[in-house]
């Protein structure tokens, strides 16, 4: 009988790690006793792919920062005046323990939100409203008193939190004195100091440049800061507070960093095991948008930082349906399921222009697949750290 199961995503289960733990040896070892399990066991195969979440592997590298830690960096880079942040995410899993150890270097923190929403999706304010009300995001500068009178005091629709409250809050706290604007003009800052740490996360490159160009003094990003170890801290030379999460309520886990020989490892040790080459990667958030809460889940700087060769690249297809209402529309059953079969055989190496790839998507092979992984893992108690995935770079023709 011909082949009916195509591409299959697993949860892996892993004993819980944590800091300074084995964790190569823990993957392998877990997913060579799934693969065995009775029940639930599967063969390996060649091209097969191990993907490990980042929250694990920066667990394992002990790859934490402190409060005091990234106030002492901010200090340094931005002196201890008046900061201005611009455009941070609504997050207190991502930006609120950061934006602590931020204030904590400043007198003043001047706070620039972007409205309706940030660069995640999270609504401060329904843009209906924004719409209604006639407003302009880009022209229109509010204050607090101002944003009020127009909005009341919006809490976000799923957490319930008041991010213009609680990060007025943890600002204060932090002993620094608190101004909140909002607008999407990221020179806008520049009336109130120009010493200015960009936070958005993919636009940043974009939102600094438009500052440096207006003449201001220092621009840094959350990249520029914890890149260097700080008290013998952990750090990030690539991304530094970039991708990462609330560990406690003074401290941050950071993106992980020099991971290729980790990944690189674990497709040797499971060779050495199996005889099969497979494929691993490193994953974080996946890259897609919700269309309920409109939140784009990609607040990680990167997809999957660490890889290995056989990743690279982007997906190579036919479009099934295509040829199916074009090239062989006047076939049917099987006569229908052999010509697409050897269309599928013949395919070119690249498929880049040809009209019957049109419509397969144009991402890379480990932005897709680490969308997959994200899906199948959750962020919260499933306990699955590392997705197993078969059937991936199979295609129709595959017995």
């Amino acid at each position: 009988m011909a082949r009916l199961v195509g591409t299959v995503s697993r949860g892996i289960r892993l004993p819980i790690i944590k800091e300074q733990d084995d964790l190569r040896k823990a993957v392998v070892e877990s997913v060579m006793a799934a693969a065995g399990d009775e029940e639930w066991g599967f063969k390996i195969r060649n091209r097969d792919i191990i993907c490990v979440t980042e929250s694990v592997v920066a667990r394992a590298q002990s790859n934490y920062a402190s409060t005091e830690d990234i106030t002492k960096d901010v200090t340094i880079k931005l002196g201890n005046e008046t900061i201005g942040l611009v455009f941070p995410i609504m997050s207190r899993n991502r930006f609120a323990i950061c934006l602590r150890g931020i204030a904590g270097a400043a007198k003043k923190i001047v706070l620039q939100m972007s409205y309706p929403s940030d660069e995640k999706g999270n609504q401060l304010v329904d843009p209906e409203e924004v719409y209604r009300r006639g407003l302009d995001p880009y022209r229109d500068i509010l204050d607090v008193e101002k944003f009020r009178e127009y909005f009341g005091c919006p809490t976000h629709k799923f957490t319930g939190v008041n991010y213009i409250e609680y990060y007025t809050k943890l600002i204060e706290e932090s002993g620094a004195e608190c101004r909140i604007i909002f607008g999407n003009d990221p020179k806008e800052i520049m009336k109130y100091t120009d010493r200015i740490l960009v936070c958005d996360i993919h636009t940043k490159e974009t939102t600094k440049k438009m500052l440096k160009d207006a003449g201001a003094k220092t621009v840094l990003g959350l990249d520029d800061i914890m890149t260097l170890p700080v008290n013998g801290s952990g750090y990030n030379p690539e991304y530094g507070l970039l991708g990462s999460n609330k560990a406690t309520e003074n401290s941050v886990k950071l993106f992980p960093c020099e991971a290729q020989g980790f990944v690189d490892g674990i497709k040797e040790d499971m060779k050495k095991l199996t005889g099969k080459d497979v494929e691993v990667m490193i994953y974080g958030d996946g890259c897609f948008h919700d269309p309920v809460c409109g939140i784009w889940e990609f607040a990680d700087p990167e997809v999957a930082p660490y890889y290995t060769e056989g990743l690279r690249g982007t997906p190579n297809e036919l479009k099934i349906k295509y040829l199916a209402d074009n090239a062989f529309s006047d076939m049917k059953g099987e006569e229908l399921d052999e010509a697409i079969r050897k269309e599928i055989g013949k395919k070119d190496a690249d498929l880049v222009g040809n009209m019957a790839a049109e419509g397969t998507t144009p991402r890379r092979l480990t932005d897709l697949i680490g969308s997959l992984c994200d899906l199948t893992s959750g962020s919260g108690d499933k306990g699955t750290p590392v997705v197993y995935i078969q059937g991936y770079f199979d295609n129709y023709t595959a017995e």
